[in-house]
């Protein structure tokens, strides 16, 4: 009973993607080999020579990543940006570090190169209107064998400038940024990112969302101004995907205070059980109103994945499956439900983990297993939108309107046909999530009623938190509340849930992502008016993965 299901396609290639994790490989070298003459090699039919394509040499990568950073640091970006593959962007970056972040005194010190890379350290002075720090940081560049001209050049990237700019970013210094904030917790604890280190993106989303009206008074700072436009219609509150970010303050503001509902004794232990496990994320929230107490990430800095993600949920959104097939009378909670070792549906073979069948067993057994065939036999009575409704009527996922204060992904559960279809049945197939969003789920599931989580209380600023169109069915939702139960107690939650009761409910889910050798391990539950949800990337099964993690936020309360 305490199996997790995983999903296998078998003689169909599938490729799962994870979104928000993608990254593209770019070759150090040309595919070419040398084959020169005593004529003086290659030429092509107009008789000019063909481009060097051949691998780099060491020589070459400290020659031409030296002469850029000598370009550089004499504030010569004319001369650095043609040392670059992109001369246009490479310039127009490098004068803009002179004259809008206002850095001068740049001095860049190489390191030693490797693989066509060369770290470098940059320190430098930033300055405005007769305020002076100075400024250092580590970055790094690249370089490549041009292919048309076959010349070592630097491939330009705006984190040559800085490790932390995107495309579209600038650095600047001035006193037109938000006001300073200082945020506090539920009960006025103050919140900084050197106590609680996964909270440093939500603080600079608070500062950019609630600067100007929490009543301080701007500073003078060298910040990182993004040029994402914010609002994106697939999944994204109404906020940038990632705020401004301070890296230098040169005169301090007043600030004003925001109020959070985050528990700083939740976002503790949240933020030491991450610490303790590689690529986990976690968020704690309470399912009667939806306040969330706690966000951690293992990783502190880029992508806020316990709030921004966007990863297969696997079997922890059999929840959402389940609470439809309910309604529909599809299942009951003790009446007979097939769990054959393979199902078969548009063209795709599914089988749970280690091929397990549960004969004449019932739903209750199904689930409590996480039993993938018993959902997958039931796409053939469904239609393609069935579970998108389901997603957002009832749970509020995909809608793209949650207003939480600060930027979250919504989750995404897209109208899919055949084989996606019954994928997204299990947590595949199209179907995104991050924590937030199967915190939600699960507090959804216990308490019947969609309530949009939040960081911050509407009353702030008097904005409408997100509705669902309408609540689970009674009946579905006793019945669903019960299965979670059960899955807690007897079923494959139960190992890391043990000593948690009497009210408890869980589920397990693993997701497999294309390329990883292990799955991402995902856990669910509630304790009593908490509910946590976490996920382990390439952990493995999730009941031993993200399950003691979100036990451990449980018991630590709140």
């Amino acid at each position: 009973m305490r199996k997790e299901a995983k999903i296998a396609l078998i003689g169909a290639a599938v490729v799962a993607v994870a979104a928000g994790a993608g990254f593209t490989a770019y070759a150090l070298t040309g595919g070419g080999s040398e084959n020169t003459s005593a004529q003086g090699g290659d030429r092509t039919a107009a008789g000019e020579p063909k481009a060097e394509l051949g691998p780099l040499t060491a020589a070459e990568v400290r020659a031409t990543g030296g002469e850029f950073l000598t370009a550089w640091a004499k504030g010569d970006a004319a001369a650095a940006a043609a040392k670059t593959d992109d001369a246009a962007a490479a310039r127009t970056a490098l004068t803009s570090y002179r004259e809008d972040a206002h850095l001068t005194d740049v001095k860049l010190q190489p390191g030693r190169a490797s693989d066509g890379k060369v770290p470098f350290s940059v320190s430098a002075t930033a300055s405005y209107e007769g305020t002076s720090k100075p400024f250092a940081y580590e970055s790094e560049l690249t370089v490549v064998r041009d292919e048309k001209s076959g010349k070592p050049v630097v491939r330009w990237a705006p984190s040559v400038i800085h490790p932390e700019l995107r495309e579209g970013d600038s650095l600047r210094a001035d006193e037109s940024g938000k006001p300073p904030i200082k945020a506090v917790d539920r009960d006025g604890t103050e919140l900084t990112a050197k106590k609680y280190p996964s909270l440093g993106t939500v603080l600079d989303s608070l500062r950019e969302k609630y600067g100007d009206k929490a009543g301080g008074e701007p500073g003078v700072e060298l910040r990182i101004v993004r040029g994402d436009s914010g609002a994106e219609k697939s999944g994204k509150s109404d906020d940038k995907a990632l705020p401004d970010k301070t890296l230098l303050t040169l005169s301090k503001g007043t600030p004003g205070t925001v109020e959070t509902t985050i528990s700083a004794k939740a976002q503790a232990n949240a933020e030491a059980e991450v610490a303790k496990r590689q690529r986990a994320s976690v968020v704690v929230l309470k399912p009667s109103t939806g306040e969330v107490l706690a966000a951690a990430n293992s990783n502190t800095t880029g992508m806020n994945v316990a709030l921004q993600g966007s990863l297969a949920p696997g079997s922890t959104f059999k929840i959402v499956s389940a609470s439809m097939l309910l309604e529909k009378n599809l299942a009951g909670i003790d009446k007979p439900h097939p769990c054959p070792k393979y199902e078969t549906y548009g063209g795709w073979k599914f089988q749970n983990v280690e091929k397990f069948e549960i004969k004449n067993g019932t739903f209750r057994s199904s689930f409590a297993a996480s039993c993938n065939t018993a959902f997958i036999s039931q796409a053939k009575k469904l239609k393609d939108d069935d579970l998108t409704k389901q997603a957002q009527e009832v749970f509020g996922l995909g809608r793209g309107n949650w207003t939480s204060g600060v930027s979250t992904f919504d989750g995404a559960v897209p109208v899919q046909s055949d084989a996606q279809m019954a994928a997204s049945l299990i947590g595949q197939g199209g179907v995104r999530a991050n924590p937030l969003n199967v915190a939600s789920v699960i507090a959804t599931a216990k308490t019947g009623t969609f309530n949009q989580p939040y960081l911050v209380s509407p009353d702030v600023d008097g904005r409408a938190l997100a509705k669902a169109p309408r609540k689970l069915d009674a009946s579905a939702q006793a019945q669903l509340k019960q299965l979670l139960e059960y899955t807690a107690t007897s079923g494959s939650a139960a190992e890391a849930m043990s000593g948690l009761g009497p009210d408890i409910g869980g589920k397990t889910g693993s997701a497999e992502v294309d390329g990883q050798k292990k799955p991402n391990g995902w856990f669910t539950a509630w304790r009593g008016d908490l509910a946590a949800a976490a996920v382990i990337q390439e952990g493995g099964r999730g009941g031993t993965s993200a399950g003691p993690l979100v036990a451990s936020v449980l018991r630590g309360g709140a």
